[in-house]
């Protein structure tokens, strides 16, 4: 037996505060009514107490209780198939991690708040197959399409510019390696979310969002960082400088990013304050321009409810409880003689 709620068994620890608010109820009465008349007396009146019925009332109480909170607990056996299918589109979110992302231009840097930001973008899709390229000068998939959106975004926080060991932005390569880790035996839509500060080292972008649009993969590019630019953070320390010994800036080149959504018929957003917009890329963006489909179908095990049996066997002895009575009918002791 499993619980859907197990948080709540832990109520079951206000059961030995019922026993006792219980017996003390009960001490408080007997005194009540001992101040009333004399003991002989009170039990002509009230009858006799029978310790045995206060003692099974007070258990129906408890254990009415007790199931009470097990059937809150969802309690869980046995189980049943249902058919079930999902629909979406595959999106293969193309993540720059260039050392350009460490730029702080954008707080607390470009590469923390995007990868942020996707965090915030993988609770708001729903069925969609999701992968992860991650690039610089070069590019590898660092997760498949999957429907575990728990599984990538452990892949997301452990991107670093370190991780791919050619410097550099080859937005070609990047847009190739996505395009090539979709399945084309599939007809699902299928959307690059190219997430970048845009600086296109190697110039082979456009090209590549050509071979994008031919296959029918649309890039919807989220460009991250300021204009104007900021300094490259060095590895060991201080900043990065050119062979003239001038402070190298990273600038966001909207114009280059601009021009690959639109070749293969996506859409580029800017994220002015570091924010990713939501709505524009994935609502008004993504879901507008494709076409969910069914990704996936087949039998799942889903678990039984079993409340029900505990909820009815609870009333049925809250009930009893109140049926039983604890003292003789009163006036059933011996009576008096009469009179000669």
């Amino acid at each position: 037996m499993s619980f859907a709620r197990v948080a709540a068994l832990h109520l079951l620890w206000l059961l030995p505060l019922v026993l006792v608010g219980l017996v003390l109820d009960a001490r408080r009465r007997a005194r009540d009514l001992e101040r009333l008349a004399d003991t002989h007396l009170l039990a002509r009146l009230t009858g006799e107490v029978r310790p045995g019925v206060r003692f099974l009332r007070g258990a129906c109480v408890l254990l009415g209780l007790g199931l009470l909170i097990v059937a809150l607990a969802g309690p869980r056996w046995g189980a049943h198939y249902e058919e079930v299918s999902r629909k979406g589109v595959d999106i293969m979110l193309v993540f720059d991690v260039s050392p350009s992302m460490l730029v702080e231009d954008v707080k607390p840097t470009r590469l923390e708040r995007a990868r942020r930001e996707v965090l915030d973008f993988l609770t708001v899709i729903r069925g969609d197959r999701v992968g992860l390229v991650a690039f610089s000068g070069a590019a590898f998939v660092q997760c498949p399409l999957t429907l575990d959106y728990e599984a990538l975004s452990m892949f997301l926080g452990q991107l670093e510019p370190g991780l791919i060991p050619v410097t550099g932005t080859d937005l070609g390569e990047a847009i190739d390696t996505a395009i090539g880790a979709f399945d084309d035996k599939e007809a699902t839509d299928k959307v690059l979310l190219l997430i970048t500060d845009g600086e296109d080292n190697e110039g082979k972008g456009m090209e590549a969002a050509a071979r994008a649009r031919a296959k029918g993969v649309k890039i919807f590019v989220f460009g991250i960082g300021q204009t104007e630019g900021g300094p490259v953070p060095a590895e060991k320390g201080g900043f990065a400088e050119d062979e003239q010994g001038r402070i190298v800036l990273s600038r966001l080149d909207e114009a280059g990013l601009e021009r690959i959504a639109s070749i293969s018929g996506g859409r580029y957003v800017r994220a002015v304050t570091g924010d990713l917009d939501l709505d524009l890329v994935y609502f008004a963006g993504i879901k507008s321009r494709t076409q969910d489909r069914e990704l996936a179908s087949g039998k799942i095990q889903v678990a039984e409810e079993r409340f029900a049996p505990f909820v009815g066997l609870a009333l049925v002895l809250l009930l009893l409880e109140g049926l039983l009575r604890e003292r003789t009918r009163p006036g059933a002791g011996p009576r008096a003689g009469r009179p000669s």
